[in-house]
């Protein structure tokens, strides 16, 4: 067991993950042969097969699963060694590896990448968009540094830092840009097209109109996988959608659809960053989130003035 290396640890880890071949030895940067041959070695180091080989995917066996947890400890002590060393500086240095969210990536990355550039010159800018759950695992697996997300997500292991306040607009047919602007009450009998299920901006929009959605509650409509497609939908005259104010110049650019402030009480999200408490790299993350916060800032700025 001592000739394992901490590459092939990587490797393994990477295989677990993935659960595919190919895909793990992209994400490793190497190719399939190479990481089936590291993958055969440490089998043969510890004397059993790790992965099970199917036709199309790989599955841990028992012993895998023990050796996976086991790894991924060590693998987080390795990298938790290096944020040491780099939380010695006054400034985050080398790596920075990013989620976001999708219902704010477009929007805002290009923003917070050009102050990053410009703040932390030098800074390696690795980018993960996908929903927050999966996010929240990544930074509790230690594949990612920090998250750009909507809070609160009440994770007890994280950190949360809160940048900016948003509100969401209300996106309608063009015919209908005359019309009596509704309430959240009046929403809840239109037919309200929203993102599918996983992205918290789905159940901020539900929580907003008092929707149930439970199985016994079936809610007509379209669940789209972008706000793009949702707008172009409100536009074909599908029904009515909400998007973040962040969205609005990008998503209704190209769609015949009209703009309206909600009646009664306007729904909103606030968008903050989110880090592990344990990270020795806290200072450096609260300077990448003021950079974070001055992007956002000045987007909606920039639309007040439009």
């Amino acid at each position: 067991m001592t000739n394992l290396t901490l590459r092939q640890l990587r490797y393994f880890e990477s295989l677990a993950r993935h659960g595919h071949f190919g895909r793990a030895a992209a994400a490793c940067s190497i190719s399939q042969p190479a990481l089936s041959v590291q993958i055969r070695e440490m089998e043969e180091e510890l004397g059993a097969a790790l992965f099970e080989r199917g036709p199309r995917q790989v599955r841990l066996t028992a012993l895998g699963e023990e050796v996976s947890t086991r790894v991924r400890a060590i693998l987080g002590a390795v990298d938790e060694l290096g944020d040491i060393a780099r939380a010695g500086g006054a400034r985050l240095v080398g790596r920075l590896r990013m989620g976001v969210i999708p219902t704010i990536a477009p929007y805002l990355l290009p923003r917070v990448i050009a102050g990053l550039r410009e703040t932390h010159p030098g800074l390696e800018i690795h980018i993960r968009e996908t929903l927050t759950e999966r996010l929240i695992h990544g930074l509790r697996e230690g594949h990612l540094d920090a998250a750009i997300v909507a809070l609160p997500v009440s994770e007890p292991a994280l950190s949360e830092v809160a940048l900016f306040d948003e509100s969401f607009v209300l996106v309608r047919p063009a015919q209908e840009a005359d019309a009596p602007v509704p309430d959240a009450q009046e929403l809840r009998g239109m037919r309200l097209l929203l993102l599918e299920e996983g992205h918290c901006f789905r159940d901020q929009a539900l929580s907003f109109c008092k929707l149930d959605t439970s199985p016994g509650h079936p809610r007509e409509g379209f669940d789209g996988s972008s706000l793009s497609t949702l707008v172009q939908m409100v536009a074909a005259g599908l029904g009515v959608t909400l998007i973040p104010d962040m969205a609005v110049p990008v998503e209704t650019r190209s769609a015949d659809v009209a703009l309206a402030r909600l009646r009664g009480g306007q729904p909103g999200r606030r968008v903050g960053m989110i880090w592990r408490r344990t990270t020795p790299l806290d200072a450096q993350l609260r300077q990448v989130a003021a950079v974070v916060r001055d992007a956002g800032l000045a987007l909606h700025a920039g639309q007040r003035d439009q």
